[in-house]
């Protein structure tokens, strides 16, 4: 592995809803996923050095579409290459419509099928939470289906280490994995950061 990644641009390619509309390009893909107001856009935009890219919101549910962003790493300065991260929707928000929640699951879940170029994707919980039904239901759809996933738990910054420790291995103990497998992050205080962009690089090169 090369400790010279560094992720240097970022740009919004488009939005999909099936898989007609996603880009027709062989780029290596990194899919971000969680529950409505989880942290994913805030995940994502710190990630990426970027403010915005990701659109946050106060309002659960603002992802309604698959969103796709091509980003430029170098390895060193001779070196430079791209891959694609791409923003799910956020899933479990109580109040959109049955209709609108169905169509985000095959949405999600016909993205997972279909996209070849897909090499990996974070999951992301909230650390102050408990793993719920639909968390559990994506993570077992992760293992049946054979796609490497990252847990990512977000907001660590609003727990003190004990309380965190303490739902870190409450979430490990769910899922059924080491503590050692979840990482705690957080995005005012960059915690986490290296680590989601180490495991990146092994999804895109490995």
């Amino acid at each position: 592995m090369n400790d010279g990644f560094r992720i240097v641009e970022s740009q919004f390619v488009k939005s999909a809803v099936q898989p007609s509309d996603y880009p027709q390009q062989a780029l290596a893909e990194i899919a971000f996923v969680g529950k409505s107001n989880v942290g994913k856009s805030s995940l994502i935009n710190t990630i990426l050095a970027r403010k915005a890219i990701a659109k946050t919101s106060s309002t659960p549910g603002k992802t309604q579409l698959i969103n796709f962003f091509n980003i430029r790493y170098k390895l060193d300065e001779s070196q430079q290459g791209y891959f694609s991260i791409v923003d799910l929707p956020g899933y479990g928000y109580a109040k959109v419509s049955k209709k609108q929640r169905d169509s985000w699951k095959v949405m999600i879940e016909s993205y997972f099928d279909k996209r070849t170029e897909l090499q990996g994707v974070i999951l992301i919980l909230d650390s102050r939470h408990s793993l719920d039904s639909k968390d559990q239901i994506m993570h077992q759809m992760l293992i049946a289906k054979q796609i490497p996933h990252l847990i990512v738990a977000t907001k660590a910054d609003k727990l003190n280490q004990k309380n965190l420790m303490r739902n870190l291995k409450s979430l490990t103990m769910d899922l059924n994995m080491p503590t050692s497998k979840i990482v705690p992050f957080s995005a005012p205080n960059k915690t986490g950061v290296k680590e989601v962009i180490m495991w990146i690089q092994r999804q895109v090169f490995y």
